[in-house]
């Protein structure tokens, strides 16, 4: 498709009951839902989307954007109101601009930030599943809080790459990484007490959010020590960490472009 038109689209969903966002058979996605709305939308026009960053199964967006190619332009002040109005009641979109054909989705945003909101101790409410990762038992808190800060710089991140590839990029960098309590989100079934690990950078690898809170977990928990966890991230010794963190406390929280 040779489009003329590109315009970005700005999301957000809660991804309990996706199976990520790209579309696959058999399975309910945030992309088949949002193209089978445009296609209603657009009256059957041709369109191409572009996501700026994929999500797992259960992940939500508070932030994420898609490119939007198009044949013929639309006026947009009336289409986003008419996307929203066919939109599931999970899935919103925030805004939409009309970009240059110079503009890449995929690889202009300058930082994502991910936040993992979990508990310890008691079971959650049901309720609270959708949002937040409950884990049982105890964990201490501000070793973890140090270990998140061992993440952060430029590393070789090969341990906490989920089954990478000859090609995989593994050296990544990480402009922030802290575990706080959480502000961020609140509701009368939510316990006492939660934290988020929030987590910026320019890009990551797949599950590596989740691998990164896994191995925090793990130090938590006193299965791993801080030295040890040094020795993963500085990767003399191809080592993965193989407990992958749940799925329902991660969110792409932000995005900001160039």
């Amino acid at each position: 498709m040779k489009s003329k038109f590109f315009y970005l689209v700005e999301i957000q969903y809660l991804g309990f009951r996706y199976h990520g966002w790209a579309i696959q058979p058999e399975v309910n996605t945030v992309q088949r839902m949002v193209e089978r709305t445009l296609r209603y939308v657009l009256d059957g026009a041709k369109f191409k989307v572009l996501i700026t960053g994929r999500t797992d199964a259960l992940v939500s967006a508070n932030q994420s954007y898609f490119e939007l190619f198009l044949d013929d332009p639309i006026e947009i002040d009336s289409f986003l109101v008419k996307f929203n109005e066919n939109l599931p009641a999970d899935i919103r979109a925030l805004s939409i601009e009309e970009v240059g054909k110079e503009f890449n989705v995929i690889n202009d945003p300058k930082t994502k930030e991910y936040t993992y909101l979990f508990s310890y101790g008691q079971k959650n409410h049901p309720f609270a599943a959708p949002y937040m990762c409950c884990l049982l038992g105890e964990l201490d808190i501000e070793l973890m809080k140090q270990g998140a800060k061992l993440l952060e710089g430029e590393h070789d991140f090969i341990n906490f790459a989920y089954k990478p590839k000859e090609d995989t990029v593994t050296r990544r960098s990480i402009d922030s990484a802290e575990i706080v309590a959480n502000d961020m989100m609140t509701a009368s079934f939510f316990p006492e007490k939660s934290y988020v690990f929030k987590v910026r950078g320019k890009g990551f690898m797949r599950h590596q959010v989740r691998i990164m809170m896994g191995c925090l977990i793990n130090l938590g928990r006193g299965d791993i020590t801080l030295e040890e966890m040094q020795a993963l991230i500085d990767a003399k010794e191809h080592n993965p960490v193989t407990y992958v963190a749940p799925a329902s406390g991660l969110m792409l929280n932000a995005v900001s472009f160039k």
